[in-house]
């Protein structure tokens, strides 16, 4: 079911913006990730410029949705993982996934940069949505993620000017 939320003024880091809001269930299978992070990439295309930053947003929804699938949920058809996506009318975009695991202890996570971790063929998923996102936070002991990507408007006009 997709639930959008009409414009409204919500205080959001010290000021108000208008946003839009699409919040989905989907079904704890790995098959329906792809599809799914296609049509909200569309959906937050109607709100933020394209400039290349949408990719960004991409690779890392497709890294909470496949740990949330898979590590949070262990990989349960049963189980189903939650999103909700903010737009913001700035292009400013604030992405939530929860799954219906027991979480983890996000500062356990070894840094898959150093060198006896590179070889590793896991473990990449928290570095890479910390890498394309502004902001990524874990809260409910790691069964949420929060990730945001700042707003783009004016970045066409600045690397013109630049």
């Amino acid at each position: 079911m997709v639930h959008t939320q009409p414009l409204s003024l919500l205080p959001r880091n010290g000021h108000s913006v208008p946003f839009v809001e699409l919040r989905q269930s989907l079904p704890s299978k790995v098959a329906v990730i792809s599809p799914f992070i296609e049509q909200l990439i569309r959906f937050i295309l109607n709100f933020r410029m394209g400039d290349g930053s949408e990719i960004d947003i991409e690779m890392a929804l497709h890294e909470a949705l496949a740990n949330a699938v898979i590590h949070g949920n262990g990989d349960n058809s049963g189980k189903r993982v939650y999103v909700a996506c903010r737009c913001y009318m700035d292009g400013e975009v604030s992405i939530t996934v929860r799954d219906e695991g027991k979480g983890f202890d996000s500062s356990m996570m070894k840094d898959p940069t150093s060198l006896e971790n590179v070889l590793f063929t896991h473990g990449r998923g928290i570095y890479l949505m910390k890498t394309f996102m502004d902001e990524v936070s874990f809260e409910e002991n790691g069964s949420v993620v929060r990730m945001r990507k700042n707003s783009n408007v004016g970045a066409t006009d600045q690397r013109r000017s630049g």
